[in-house]
């Protein structure tokens, strides 16, 4: 185990233990100590790993060194003073969790980000500048207007049109200058339609092709890096005696140390399949699918295409119509017009009850009959496919699972176990099976399925961002707002929580903003996605900016902008798969159903007593086991050869790789030539200090089998 794997988790859960500076305690001693102690772990074993050599991650280590001799100044002034102080360090602590081995989906997405900066600035500082111009001219037009205190000052005015961007004050920033003279709403209309309307959606356009341009060049990156790699193995794989190919010895021995898991069986099939022109040795063409052909998941083809092709004839026969009828596009749609019913059912309900406990004391009669019919399909569908090629489709299982709820469901109304009614509540999830009818929706539903790992590590760098900003927040507004503070500000109403007697009435003023403070790392969590939301968004600004100083804004308009910049590369990232993946269908619209990467490759008996008499020879028992029971199973059936399917996930590489095939070419010619001019270059200093050396010779690594 690592120790930055250690590391990590101690750094995370200090952030639970924060108190506030006025609270008692003394976890801030305790922390102080133990998080620079951990650290130091993990500084000291990134150092000793890249051994401060010069590579792109000294940056980071040189950043972390520099991080941790500040903890350790705070920690011994804290032990001196016995007293904490304002620490904004502690948000830096996320830099060792980026750091960690099992975070590099989220120190691509930084660097992503990173990235993208550039033509996001630019476009930033345009929509800036157009702000202090409106800024500028919005003072000078409503100052005059007494009554109006969103433009009584530049301050005022640039803070207010800074909201307005968000629509989050609109259209109460534009009424008191509105009612005065109904001629400036053409301000505030022009200031929205540029701002708004045109730069943002120019901004989200710029990063939107940046981000395009980046994924283009990662992959041409990573495909080229591979090309090599194939290229230098090759070379080394090689012998004097065959030149012009890899034999299965020596491929053998690659995969023993790049998939020291792989059976036997798996590396002949893996030989076989990258051998496409069937000879004894694998060419430098066929050897360049290494990548694609390596992932493959090998499994015997079933001798019989059905579960039940070995029963009785009667059994068959009813068996098989079952097949016939689950199969067919008139039981799928009798099963959507009833989900589809289902599902009206269900709101119709929903629509005629009323507030309360919406438990009812006996089942419903329609849950019976509509729990029955799918109960009825899954049964239908299992008897007919056979339980494992039902479950094999994703769909299949999801209506498994509902159909599972459904049930246990019906169990919590039968024996009134209220404290389990949320199963009934899942019942609209049936719903999602009508998603299969369309096309499109299909690919969105696709879509999300394969953006999820990344939107996962998207979500991670996001909360990254999240525990800075709160760790920021804790230090300087810990305690700041609470019920009904914030009386000399605008926003007084929405903090104010009090009860009085109008008449024999009792009013009751209840403003529930105070709950968005940072007293603790989960409120603050709570409040920074409020704050992302936009909506109402400053009325938490200006109630914080009552208690404090004016400055205070700085830290919200600053988290805004940050969060736009990563809710913005999210959006791009979104945009760029769906329209790939859409261009891509439009690109192959013959292939209706994507079951991925799909391989068959055939074993022939000989091949494998053959292949067992050389694992013979090198002693390797477990391998001879397993091709002895392959060739068992073949006498059993009295099969001259075995079928093997190779599946796989299809990935955004491959259809990259069917996406760009013409730039692909072009690609490799490029690379071709600059590669042959590289080597031109090292050969001629080499070829002039060592004129008895020969050129071309290279040292070789044996490969041990």
């Amino acid at each position: 185990m690592h120790l930055e794997d250690c590391e990590s988790p101690v750094e995370r859960s200090c952030c639970l233990i924060e108190l506030d500076a006025n609270d008692g305690g003394n976890y801030d001693i305790v922390n102080d100590v133990s998080s620079p102690a951990a650290g130091d772990c993990c500084s000291r074993q990134s150092s000793a790993r890249h051994n401060w050599e010069m590579n792109y991650q000294e940056a980071a280590i040189y950043l972390q060194t520099f991080v941790l001799f500040v903890q350790f100044i705070e920690a011994i002034v804290v032990l001196v003073r016995q007293t904490s102080h304002v620490r904004v360090t502690r948000a830096l602590r996320c830099i060792f969790l980026v750091d960690c081995r099992y975070c590099g989906a989220v120190r691509r997405n930084l660097r992503q980000i990173f990235q993208s900066l550039p033509p996001f600035i630019d476009i930033l500082a345009l929509l800036l500048f157009f702000m202090v111009i409106f800024g500028i001219l919005g003072f000078y037009l409503f100052s005059p207007n007494h009554s109006d205190p969103y433009f009584n000052t530049l301050e005022n005015s640039l803070v207010n049109l800074f909201v307005l961007l968000t629509t989050s004050n609109f259209p109460d920033v534009m009424m008191p200058s509105y009612a005065r003279n109904p001629w400036s709403c053409v301000f505030f209309i022009v200031y929205l339609s540029i701002e708004l309307y045109f730069i943002m959606n120019l901004l989200l356009a710029v990063v939107f092709d940046t981000f395009n341009d980046i994924e283009k060049k990662k992959f041409k990156s990573l495909l080229l890096h591979k090309r090599t790699a194939i290229q230098h193995a090759y070379r080394l794989l090689i012998t004097k005696q065959n030149p012009s190919g890899i034999s299965f010895k020596h491929l053998e021995g690659l995969l023993r140390f790049y998939k020291p898991r792989m059976c036997a069986r798996d590396r002949y099939l893996t030989f076989k399949a990258l051998n496409q022109s069937n000879t004894p040795l694998v060419s430098l063409k066929d050897f360049y699918n290494f990548y694609e052909v390596v992932g493959l998941k090998w499994k015997a083809k079933r001798n019989r295409e059905h579960w039940f092709d070995e029963l009785p004839r009667t059994a068959f026969l009813i068996f098989k119509g079952i097949n016939i009828l689950v199969k067919s596009q008139a039981f799928q749609y009798a099963m959507y017009t009833v989900v589809a019913v289902n599902g009206i059912w269900i709101l119709v309900e929903t629509f005629m009850l009323q507030g309360g406990n919406f438990l009812p004391r006996d089942v419903p009669w329609s849950y019976i009959v509509f729990l029955t019919i799918y109960g009825v399909e899954l049964l239908l569908k299992t008897t007919g496919l056979g339980p494992i090629e039902y479950l094999s489709s994703g769909w299949n299982f999801f209506d498994f699972l509902v159909t599972l709820f459904a049930f246990l469901g019906l169990l919590t109304l039968a024996f009134n176990m209220e404290p389990f009614y949320f199963i009934v509540v899942l019942r609209p999830i049936q719903l999602l099976r009508l998603f299969k009818l369309k096309k499109r929706y299909r690919n969105v539903l696709d879509t999300i399925f394969e953006l999820f790992p990344r939107m996962a590590s998207l979500g991670l760098t996001l909360l990254i961002f999240y525990y800075c900003f709160a760790i920021v927040g804790m230090e300087f507004f810990a305690g700041v707002v609470y019920p009904n503070c914030c009386n000399t500000s605008t926003v007084a109403d929405s903090y104010r929580w009090l009860n009085h007697t109008v008449g024999n009435k009792t009013v009751v003023e209840e403003g529930y903003y105070y709950l968005n403070n940072f007293d603790n790392v989960l409120n603050s969590f709570v409040t920074l996605f409020e704050l992302t939301v936009v909506n109402d968004w400053y009325i938490i600004m200006e109630g914080v900016t009552s208690e404090t100083s004016h400055w205070s804004r700085l830290y919200f308009m600053t988290f805004y902008i940050v969060t736009m910049v990563v809710m913005t590369i999210i959006v791009a990232f979104i945009l760029e798969a769906f329209v790939f993946r859409m261009n891509y269908m439009r690109k192959n619209q013959d292939s209706e159903e994507d079951n991925g990467i799909v391989l068959e490759k055939e074993i022939f008996k000989e091949e494998m007593v053959a292949l067992t008499e050389l694992y013979k020879i090198n002693c390797a028992t477990y391998e001879v086991a397993q091709l002895q029971k392959i060739i068992a199973q073949m006498d059993k059936y009295e099969q001259p050869s075995m079928l093997f399917l190779g599946r796989r996930s299809r990935t955004k590489s491959d259809l990259s790789i069917k996406m760009y095939e013409e730039e692909i070419q072009e690609w490799y010619e490029e690379h071709s030539r600059k590669e042959e001019y590289q080597q031109r270059q090292e050969a001629l200093p080499s070829s002039s200090n060592n004129p008895l050396k020969p050129l071309g010779l290279r040292q070789r690594s044996q490969t041990v089998i």
